[in-house]
Parts: C-alpha cells; sequence; structure tokens
C-alpha cells in the first residue's frame, strides 16, 4: 500500500525506530563525505536487523550507477544470496533518483524511508514518482522527510564547502598568475 501523497518533511512525526535507522543512514552518509563524495548513505532492513550500508561513491568508483541505494541493494542481496529483497526496508539521507527507484522496486523492496527530498531528481513524488505507478507490477510503501532537516543540512554544507574551496583555488590561481605577470595585470585586470 503507497502512502501518496507522501508527507512533506513538516507533516511526518517520524517514528523513534525510523530516526533510529535514518541516523546510521546518516553514518553511511558522513563516510561518502570523508571519501570526497557527495554524501548521501543508506541502509538496508530486515526486521530490526541492518542487512546492509552504503553510500555514494560514483566518482572514486568511476561508476555512474554507484549511488547509496545501489551500494546497500548490492550487500544485501549478497548478504541474503537473493537478488530479491522482499520484505526490506530500505532508509536513505536523500530522496531515490529514477535509477535508484527501478532498482528499489526490482529488488522488490517493501518500503523505502528517505530523508531529504531532490527537487532536481527526486522519484519519489519532487520531481516524478515511480512508487505511484499502478501499471508497475511491485508497489513500494514510500515515507519521506525523516530527520529532513539534518540530512539536508549534511548536502547544503558539503557543496557550501566546495563552492568555498573552488574559490579559494580560483583565487589563489588568479594571485600566481599575477605575480607572474605583474605588469600585465596593470594593464590588463582580471574580471570576475
Amino acid at each position: 500500500m503507497l502512502d501518496a501523497p507522501y508527507p512533506t518533511p513538516g507533516d511526518n512525526p517520524a517514528s523513534e525506530r525510523d530516526r533510529r535507522f535514518m541516523a546510521l543512514a546518516q553514518r553511511a552518509a558522513d563516510e561518502a563525505r570523508r571519501a570526497g563524495e557527495v554524501p548521501v548513505g543508506a541502509v538496508i532492513v530486515l526486521g530490526d536487523e541492518v542487512i546492509a550500508t552504503g553510500f555514494n561513491h560514483p566518482i572514486r568508483g568511476h561508476d555512474p550507477s554507484a549511488h547509496a541505494e545501489m551500494a546497500a541493494l548490492r550487500a544485501a542481496a549478497q548478504k541474503l544470496e537473493n537478488y530479491r529483497l522482499p520484505g526490506c526496508e530500505l532508509y536513505v539521507t536523500l530522496e531515490p533518483c529514477l535509477m535508484c527507484a527501478g532498482a528499489i522496486m526490482h529488488a522488490r523492496i517493501a518500503r523505502v524511508v528517505y530523508g531529504a527530498t531532490d527537487p532536481k531528481t527526486g522519484a519519489c513524488g519532487s520531481v516524478v514518482d515511480m512508487f505511484a505507478n499502478q501499471q508497475l507490477n511491485h508497489h513500494t510503501t514510500v515515507t519521506g522527510g525523516v530527520l529532513a532537516d539534518e540530512c539536508g543540512h549534511a548536502l547544503k554544507n558539503f557543496f557550501a564547502e566546495r563552492r568555498r574551496l573552488a574559490r579559494e583555488e580560483r583565487d589563489a590561481r588568479r594571485a600566481r598568475e599575477a605575480a607572474a605577470n605583474p605588469s600585465e595585470s596593470i594593464t590588463n585586470p582580471t574580471t570576475t
């Protein structure tokens, strides 16, 4: 059964269980951040046992499919020795994209719980709603907005830091160029 329309972060009184597992997904997201990747983390739970974790690593892995959800799905399938994961729940810090939503459905995940919405690629209602399509043969329950503020802040802080470092690098490069060509920087100042 689908929880549609999905609750917005302010409307969702998450259960203590959901918050506990989302906190574990946040720890996985921290691993991605430490590796220089976009901080998205996921855990897969069967009953009350975490059977797999995953975090974003497409840059390091040179793999466009290496999203947190995909890594967790692969690990869970290996642990259960089955490509189907019925009865499992997936907790992820960012709303899944289309690729991940497709894999979640193929794996027969029973429930997806996500933190922050993704207004650019979200496939749980932000851009498209894959899980509400009644023509598909598997239906996954979705709960959105669990620890949304915390998950969203981690992403915003990551990208703000990335922009700050890029500015510092650009400014340092300009300073080196100006020092190497002092007469040129006076007659031809660098513009932003």
